[in-house]
C-alpha cells in the first residue's frame, strides 16, 4: 500500500483536522521509512544498474543528470565547511552543471583543505552510504533520507536554477516515496545508489581532461595544490581512488548477501 492509500484509510469522518493529518502523514512517512523492505530480485539490480551506466556513459543523457552530481558535490562543499567551523554563506548551482560553495573562514590550513577535498569525493561516499542502507533493507528511508538532505540544501540556495533543480529533484523523490509501491519506490531507490557510484567517477576524468587541456586553472585540485604544496594530478589522482573505492565497495554491498539478521 502507497503513503497516500495509507493515509486516505485512516482519514475518516471523524478525523481532528489538519494537524491530526499532519501527525498521520509524519507517522506514515516515519514507518515506511524505518521499516526493513525486501530487496528486489537479482534482475531488478541488474537491470538498475544497466540504466544507471547508461545514465553515466551516454553523454547528451548524462549532461542533464550530472546535475545531480553537482548537487551532491556542492553539498559535500557545504557540510564540510560547517563542520570545520567555517561560516557558510551560500551555495549556487549552475545550468552549465558547475557550482560554487561560499564560506567563510581562515583561507588555509586543514579547515579549508577539508572542504575543497570533499567536492568531487562527496557523491561516491554519498553514493556508498545509500548502498549502506539499501544493504540492511532501508530502500524507502534512503528516498526520504534523500527529500531530507535536499530540503536542508535547499535552504543553503542562492540562485534561482539552483533553487529549481533542488526542487526538481526533492519533489520527484517525494513522489515516488509518497505514491509508487513499495517494490516500485526500492527500485528508484536502487537506480538513485548506482547513479550516484557511477556518476561520481566521470567528473574526476573529466576534471583531468579539462586540467590538460588548460582550462580548468581554478579547479578543486589546483586549489589543494596551492594550499598543501602537492601537486594538482596527486589530488585528481585521490579523487579517483576515492570515488572509484566507493563504487567498487557499494557495488560489492548491492551485490553481496544482506549481511546476517537483516
Amino acid at each position: 500500500m502507497s503513503a497516500l492509500a495509507a493515509v486516505a484509510a485512516s482519514d475518516g469522518p471523524g478525523g481532528t483536522g489538519f494537524f491530526a493529518s499532519v501527525s498521520d502523514v509524519v507517522a506514515h512517512v516515519w514507518t515506511a521509512a524505518t521499516t526493513p523492505v525486501d530487496p528486489p530480485s537479482a534482475a531488478v539490480v541488474v537491470v538498475t544498474a544497466a540504466i544507471a551506466l547508461t545514465i553515466v556513459v551516454v553523454t547528451p543523457v548524462w549532461r542533464v543528470a550530472r546535475h545531480l552530481v553537482t548537487i551532491a558535490h556542492e553539498g559535500g562543499h557545504g557540510v564540510a565547511a560547517l563542520v570545520t567551523g567555517r561560516k557558510l554563506t551560500g551555495i549556487r548551482l549552475h545550468s552549465d552543471t558547475s557550482g560554487l560553495t561560499v564560506s567563510y573562514g581562515r583561507p588555509r590550513g586543514p579547515g579549508m583543505i577539508f572542504t575543497t577535498l570533499m567536492g568531487y569525493v562527496a557523491p561516491g561516499l554519498v553514493g556508498l552510504g545509500a548502498a549502506a542502507l539499501l544493504r540492511q533493507g532501508y530502500a524507502v528511508g534512503l528516498l526520504w533520507l534523500l527529500v531530507l538532505l535536499l530540503a536542508l540544501l535547499l535552504l543553503q540556495i542562492r540562485n534561482w536554477f539552483g533553487l529549481w533543480s533542488v526542487l526538481v529533484s526533492g519533489t520527484a523523490l517525494v513522489l515516488v516515496s509518497w505514491f509508487l509501491e513499495p517494490a516500485a519506490q526500492s527500485a528508484v531507490a536502487y537506480a538513485v545508489t548506482w547513479f550516484l557510484l557511477l556518476g561520481a567517477v566521470r567528473p574526476v576524468l573529466e576534471l583531468q581532461a579539462e586540467r590538460a587541456g588548460g582550462r580548468a586553472p581554478t579547479s578543486d585540485a589546483d586549489a589543494l595544490a596551492r594550499l598543501t604544496g602537492v601537486p594538482g594530478l596527486v589530488w585528481v589522482g585521490v579523487f579517483l581512488l576515492v570515488t572509484a573505492g566507493c563504487a567498487v565497495l557499494g557495488a560489492v554491498w548491492i551485490l553481496g548477501p544482506a549481511p546476517f539478521g537483516a
